[in-house]
C-alpha cells in the first residue's frame, strides 16, 4: 500500500495541471516523433526511433508517478487547521535565539517543498518542519542539523 502524501489544495492543483499537460499535449507530440521515426525505415538502426521509444516511456513514467501521487493525496484544508499551533498548510515566523535573524516558513507536504520559494517553502518530514509541527506562539525549539544546533523561538502562525 502506498503511503499518504499530504498537500495543500495549490500543490494538488499544480500536480493535475501537469498531468493535464503530459496526458493531452506532450503524449501527443512524442507519438508524433515516435511516427515520423518509425517512418524512415529500418528500426534496428534508427536513433531517433530509440530517442522516442525512450522518451515515451520516461513520459509515462512520469504521468503515472502523478497520478499515483494524486489518488494517494490527503488535502490539507486550511480553513480546518487551527492557527494556534504550527501545522501544515500553516505559515510560521521564527526568530533565531542566537543571530536575532528572523525567516519565515510554510509547513508543507513532501512533495511541494521548495526551500528557494518566498517565503520558504519546508516539507513536514524536514528536520525544521518536523520540530517545529505542534508547537505554539513563544515557545523555543532546539533543532538538530547536521552544522549544529539552532534554537528558534515561534513568533507568529498564521494561515
Amino acid at each position: 500500500m502506498s503511503e499518504e502524501i499530504l498537500l495543500t489544495q495549490e500543490g494538488y492543483d499544480k500536480l493535475e495541471a501537469e498531468r493535464d499537460e503530459l496526458v493531452s499535449v506532450r503524449r501527443k507530440e512524442v507519438s508524433e516523433r515516435l511516427k515520423e521515426a518509425i517512418s524512415y525505415g529500418d528500426l534496428s538502426e534508427n536513433a531517433e526511433y530509440d530517442a522516442a521509444k525512450n522518451e515515451q516511456a520516461e513520459l509515462e513514467e512520469r504521468i503515472h508517478k502523478l497520478e499515483t501521487m494524486m489518488r494517494n493525496a490527503k488535502i490539507i484544508n486550511e480553513d480546518e487547521v487551527s492557527g494556534d499551533q504550527v501545522n501544515v498548510g500553516l505559515k510560521v515566523r521564527v526568530k533565531d535565539t542566537g543571530s536575532g535573524e528572523e525567516q519565515e516558513f510554510v509547513i508543507v507536504g513532501s512533495t511541494e517543498a521548495d526551500p528557494f520559494a518566498e517565503p520558504a517553502k519546508i516539507s513536514n518530514e524536514s528536520l525544521v518542519g518536523q520540530n517545529l509541527l505542534g508547537k505554539r506562539i513563544g515557545e523555543v525549539v532546539e533543532i538538530l542539523v547536521p552544522d549544529g544546533a539552532l534554537q528558534y523561538r515561534i513568533e507568529e502562525i498564521s494561515k
